[in-house]
């Protein structure tokens, strides 16, 4: 039983090691993150929050690193 318990285990560590590991945020997470950040920079609070992020996060990409300057 501790041969199988010290083979799982084993196993395991590098899986757990590669899931540790930092991934990089998806464009969406990217663009919600930049979207979030300009309405802090307006002061948005409430509503006129909710829509500028819907706006925001609806609008196409900018071109290549480019932020919208709204």
């Amino acid at each position: 039983m501790y041969k199988n318990l010290l083979l799982a285990t084993v196993l395991a560590l590098p899986l757990a090691a590669h899931a540790a590991e930092e991934k990089k945020p998806t464009s969406q997470q990217e663009k919600m993150s930049a979207c979030s950040k300009e309405a802090s920079a307006k002061n948005l609070k409430r509503e006129e929050r909710n829509k500028f992020m819907s706006a925001c996060l609806s609008a196409k990409p900018a071109a290549a690193g480019q932020q919208s300057k709204g």
